[in-house]
């Protein structure tokens, strides 16, 4: 198992747009196999920082989601929309293997 932790710096000034695009990407994620933890919007501290968290069984099983992703109508049209709106500056992806015992 994998969990993708995606720092974003966002727009302060396109919360809503953001949040937009998080809706939009939940599902997408559920669907190629993936399962969605949420994004985190800024509430407190940073007004720039969103994160997001989503796990798949593999790392394979997400690199064949990310190739997917980049043929999938849906998905084209979320990335689209973050370009469109400008919503977000820069994103760091990291992966991480989670410890539950």
């Amino acid at each position: 198992m994998i969990t993708c932790f995606i720092n974003y710096i966002i727009d302060a000034n396109k919360i809503e747009e953001f949040e937009h695009y998080a809706k939009l990407w939940i599902p997408l994620v559920n669907k190629f196999g993936g399962q969605h933890h949420g994004y985190f919007l800024p509430s407190e501290g940073a007004s720039n920082v969103a994160l997001a968290l989503f796990t798949f069984p593999s790392l394979a099983e997400y690199e064949q989601y990310r190739a997917e992703s980049l043929k999938d109508l849906a998905c084209m049209e979320a990335f689209h929309y973050a370009e469109q709106t400008q919503c977000i500056k820069s994103y760091q992806r990291s992966f991480f293997r989670p410890l539950f015992n």
